[in-house]
């Protein structure tokens, strides 16, 4: 999946291209689609700049193998951002040797 496929995704699901952020919740990793968007007067990223979170996003996905997981999820879910809370999507990824990489306290 790339960066340009990912924010597709989102623009099919919900008409906005949100942020999303990794996060860690009870030592697992999850992606949210925060409520913040492209075009939004207080979105702290221009055009060219959210391309390129989305590529860097896209590539972390590649890379735990839950790109799938993403596509299924946000096809399947009746859940939308709103102000203050985001849509979680859980990660059934194994981290193995890069743990520490998403684990870090």
């Amino acid at each position: 999946m790339t960066g340009a496929a990912l924010k597709q995704l989102l623009l099919q699901k919900w008409g906005k291209a949100y942020d999303l952020r990794f996060r860690r919740v009870q030592g697992r990793i999850v992606l949210q689609v925060m409520w913040k968007y492209v075009g939004q007067v207080s979105f702290p990223m221009g055009g060219a700049q959210y391309d390129r979170h989305l590529e860097t996003i896209s590539t972390y996905l590649e890379a735990l193998g839950g790109s799938q997981q993403v596509i299924n999820f946000v096809t399947e879910t009746r859940d939308r951002p709103r102000t203050g809370r985001a849509v979680t999507i859980p990660l059934a990824v194994e981290l193995g040797e890069r743990s520490s990489e998403w684990l870090l306290e």
